[in-house]
């Protein structure tokens, strides 16, 4: 997916320096000089210049060609100063105290993207371009559902008129509120008060995606022509052509005017789910939609770190601030600078650049300072006011830092226009007014003769240095200076973030970036103690062990003590530990356990801790039977001998186990009884879980009444992929309930499973165990928390047992296994490390367990084979191991016939589920897999909806 910026000028010199950004990727071109061509000829200007850097095929040709972002965020930044020279769209924006995962040098760009991708993935195969702005931050926690087939969707939100009436706004039938009647540019309120007695209206967020055919529309209506061989000329100058105001006026279902093409295109217009909007387009809003962002989540259990500013609108990064903080401040940005201890701050200062300094400076409320890089070694001073606008002439009468004209400015420091060889009617941004000066003429005095001119002694200093505009500074400045900077401040917070953990937000952001910055730079981050709170130890011992690993040294010790909190913080939710476990049937009686397994729908992966403890889970999934029959079964009966007897029937094995040292031995992954032997344990026939004291493990036997003879069956093969070890812990667990008189629930039960895949070091979540212990289709939900009590909804069965659609299901064993537990671990460390990418996507895959349940419970079919499939996507975007090559020729085989296929669980091999798109490709692909095995295992696996979930029973 490609992603177009249209940046300043001197940005894109340095953009995929300093951002790190891959050029095949990434594009980027400034409008050309002195030509404004609004946001629709920037977008048709854009669009050409990446075009002809890649020039391989017609312009209509390459439109099709891929999916791409366009990104406008050339402006000048005359309302955000502070910004202007690296570009609004680069701002650096606090870490959320409320989220997780995201990295401590993120910016805004770094913020909008993600949605953007999100919506491009769900358009149709025409609509490729999807246009946004720059200097905006909009979110949405809900669904993006798949766009419709127009040449134009429009995102909207519901706002009332007094925000709408500052941004355009669509105008649409309650009857059809998906088709626009016309669109408005700022209207009135009044108007949109009295239009809304019989229509809608949603405020436009700029978040366009438009069809080729749009596209082609657009770049005709901004000044451009074909030649015979589809490539786009200019026969004119290149229109001022707005997107919003010209192009989208003409747009809606009324006649076009004079412009009938624009009016033909189709549009729709959709409500962006759950959506926010925050502008960042002047130093107010930076302020404004900062805080508001901070503030939209309350609840004090999602944030992590307490806050110990004075006030909530202090925002602080990449800085060293000495001066003292208190409650009276408001509206303060201090970044990528020193703010020393002889600083005098109030209120609305945005301060940004400030090399290290022994300044004794006072500003005044509403004074901002910038000092930028510029040139290889110089530096430019601009202060200025926190709601100058920087428009007009310097003659005019317009507000100037220290809420003055610029005319007052000049005379407070015995200046004039002309000694500054200024024309009137120079615009305020063309001004040559600030100055530029070697570090070492970096001094407080000319700084504050730039704020307040209170030393008439320092004008001939001014008059006597270089002067540059604010056009200039931008395009003279050295933004790898800037970078290099702020890194240097980063790197020192590194240290005090983790020192101060209680009141920072360093055990919330995505730990393994900092952990290679920190491995990089050789830092040394340690703690005088280890953090009381066990999820922070976690995230503490497992980033000690990334940074380790950044430097090629052993992590092992510190990875092993992360997993091993996370052990015992869940073996110490049971609500109890020890047992005294009493036998419950007659001598000759056998208690037999049976279980469907499960086959994963969605969701997987939210259900395993630490993620499911922090953000709580979501899954869907459904209890299957194999060939007819639950493929998993216990069977516990006495025994004569004092001992445990363990046998696996699918195996051919037998263990014998007299003392409790052999029945401790059980954390050998593979072992054919570790799950018997853990079980056992659990409950209360091992001292550790036992509520009693024995001299022997034949003695507590004795003492219940026999010896326990153990068979277990699992009829299904190693690896498959489909919850057996965790299903057949829980059917164990079960039927050593009854046969101990235990009477555990199936909640108890699954809970208990998890203890117990923690004492086997498998970890894991707890879907598998629940999705077969649970009958049916169902969502299975967890807040956050130690508890992870789940609440259970089912979905209704028809959608599954219908003849014509159970007919399209098909689960096909691939004969390839493997063993979950490395995907795991590998998983689980980016869980610990709160990682970005990780961290996004689990979110995205329990948001998606809701979506695939509302198509269960709407019996839409398609729509829940759609969901499988992206399930199977998110699968592999989360692992890519999930789908090795060995499998991806047996999909390659059958895709043509299939409207979804997924492996279930971690994946890798094991089984495929498999959904056809009618009944006659059920039989091809049954027909072309048997024709071409992969292996001599490979088979099909007849599969019904298990009505029963576990039962236990007696003879």
């Amino acid at each position: 997916m490609k992603k177009l910026l249209s940046l300043p000028t001197n940005l894109i010199s340095y953009f995929h320096e300093i951002e790190d950004k891959n050029n095949d990727e990434w594009f980027c071109a400034a409008d050309p000089e002195n030509t404004p061509l609004g946001s629709g000829g920037g977008t048709a200007w854009l669009l050409k210049e990446c075009w002809v850097d890649d020039k391989s095929e017609s312009f209509s040709q390459w439109l099709g060609k891929e999916k791409r972002i366009l990104i406008h965020a050339g402006g000048q930044s005359r309302r955000l100063p502070g910004y202007a020279p690296s570009g609004k769209i680069l701002t650096p924006i606090p870490v959320f105290r409320w989220e997780r995962g995201q990295q401590i040098d993120q910016n805004l760009l770094d913020l909008q993207v993600p949605l953007y991708e999100k919506i491009l993935k769900k358009t149709p195969k025409n609509l490729n371009t999807l246009v946004a702005s720059g200097d905006v931050y909009i979110r949405s926690e809900g669904q993006i559902n798949e766009l419709p087939d127009v040449d134009v969707a429009c995102y909207g939100l519901w706002v009332n008129a007094e925000l709408a009436c500052n941004h355009g706004v669509f105008i649409c039938n309650k009857s059809n509120p998906e088709e626009l009647l016309y669109m408005l540019q700022k209207p009135p309120t009044h108007e949109l008060q009295e239009l809304s007695q019989d229509k809608l209206y949603l405020m436009d967020v700029g978040i366009w995606v438009l069809s080729d055919r749009a596209i082609e529309v657009l770049v005709k209506q901004s000044g451009y022509s074909k030649d015979d061989q589809g490539n786009l000329i200019t026969e004119k100058p290149l229109n001022f052509y707005d997107l919003y105001g010209d192009f989208g006026l003409k747009m809606g279902i009324k006649e076009g005017g004079d412009a009938p093409e624009v009016n033909e295109l189709t549009v729709a217009i959709l409500p962006l789910p759950n959506g926010e909007f925050y502008h960042f387009g002047t130093s107010k809003e930076l302020i404004s939609s900062t805080l508001a962002i901070q503030n939209r989540v309350l609840d004090q259990r999602s944030i992590l770190h307490k806050d110990a500013k004075p006030h909530p609108s202090m925002f602080i990064q990449n800085a060293d601030v000495k001066v003292s903080l208190h409650a009276d401040q408001r509206n303060l940005w201090l970044e990528n600078s020193f703010i020393g201890a002889n600083w005098q701050l109030t209120s609305d200062h945005i301060i940004t650049g400030v090399p290290f300094n022994d300044w004794n400076l006072n500003l005044q409320k509403g004074i901002c300072l910038d000092i930028v890089p510029v040139d290889d070694d110089l530096y430019c001073i601009r202060p200025y006011g926190f709601n100058d606008k920087f428009r007009g002439a310097v003659g005019d009468e317009q507000t100037f830092w220290l809420e003055q004209s610029f005319q007052t400015w000049l005379s407070d420091r015995n200046l004039s226009l002309d000694e500054l060889s200024i024309d009137k009617q120079t615009d305020i941004q063309d001004a040559a007014i600030f100055p530029v000066v070697r570090k070492v003429d970096l001094t407080e005095e000319l700084i504050s003769f730039m704020i307040s001119g209170n030393d008439p002694s320092i004008t001939m200093e001014y008059m006597n240095v270089e002067r540059i505009s604010a056009s200039q500074i931008s395009n003279r400045a050295n933004l790898n200076r800037l970078y290099i900077g702020r890194e240097a401040f980063r790197k020192d917070n590194y240290s005090l973030l983790h020192k101060n953990y209680k009141k920072s937000i360093f055990y919330q952001i995505d730990l393994d970036d900092v952990a290679k910055r920190v491995a990089k730079d050789n830092l040394v981050l340690s703690l005088d103690h280890d953090p009381a709170d066990p999820f922070l130890q976690m995230h503490e011992f497992m980033f000690q062990a990334k940074v380790k690993q950044y430097q090629n040294k052993d992590f092992s010790t510190e990875e092993h003590k992360a997993f091993k909190v996370l052990q015992e913080n869940i073996i110490n939710t049971l609500s109890f530990n020890n047992l005294h476990p009493k036998l419950n049937v007659y001598q000759d009686q056998i208690v037999w356990g049976r279980s469907p397994i499960r086959i994963d729908l969605a969701g997987g992966w939210s259900d395993t801790p630490p993620y499911s403890l922090i953000h709580g889970g979501a899954v869907v999934n459904m209890a299957i039977e194999l060939n007819g029959q639950p493929p998993l079964q216990v069977y516990i009966k006495p025994s004569k001998e004092y001992k445990i007897i363990l046998r696996s029937i699918d195996i051919g094995t037998r263990e014998d186990i007299s003392t409790y040292e052999e029945l401790s031995q059980f954390n050998e992954i593979g072992s054919a009884f570790s799950i018997p032997k853990v079980a056992l344990s659990l409950a209360g026939f091992h001292p550790n879980y036992s509520e009693k004291s024995y001299n022997s493990l034949s003695d507590q036997l004795k003492e219940f009444g026999c010896g326990i003879e153990i068979s277990t069956l699992a009829a299904i093969p190693k690896g498959s992929g489909l919850g057996t070890s965790s299903i057949l812990a829980a059917t164990v667990l079960g039927a050593l309930s009854d046969f101990c008189g235990f009477g555990w629930n199936p909640n108890e039960i699954s809970h208990r499973t998890l203890v117990l895949e923690q004492l086997l070091t498998t970890g894991g979540g707890w879907q598998d165990q629940y999705g077969g212990v649970l009958p049916g289709i169902k969502l299975i939900h967890t807040q956050k928390g130690s508890s992870q009590l789940p609440e259970i909804k089912w979905a209704p069965e028809f959608i599954f047992s219908e003849p014509e659609h159970k007919a399209r299901m098909l689960l096909y064993y691939t004969g390839i296994t493997r063993v979950a537990k490395n995907i795991l671990s590998e998983i689980v460390r980016s869980m610990f490390l709160n990682e970005n990418k990780n961290n996004t996507l689990l979110g995205e895959i329990k948001q998606h367990a809701f979506d695939t349940f509302d198509a269960l419970q709407r019996g839409n079919f398609t729509n829940f084979s759609n969901c499988v499939a992206q399930t199977w996507v998110q699968n592999q975007q989360l692992d890519a191991g999930t789908n090795p090559p060995e499998v991806q020729q047996i999909l390659t085989l059958i895709k043509d016939y299939t409207s979804a296929f997924k492996l279930p669980g971690a994946g890798g091999g094991g089984y495929i589920f498999i959904i056809a798109k009618d009944q006659e490709a059920a039989g091809k692909i049954r027909q072309t897999l048997i024709s071409n095995p992969p292996n001599s295992l490979a088979r099909f696996v007849d599969i019904d909806l298990s009505r029963t979930g576990i039962q236990v029973t007696r003879s």
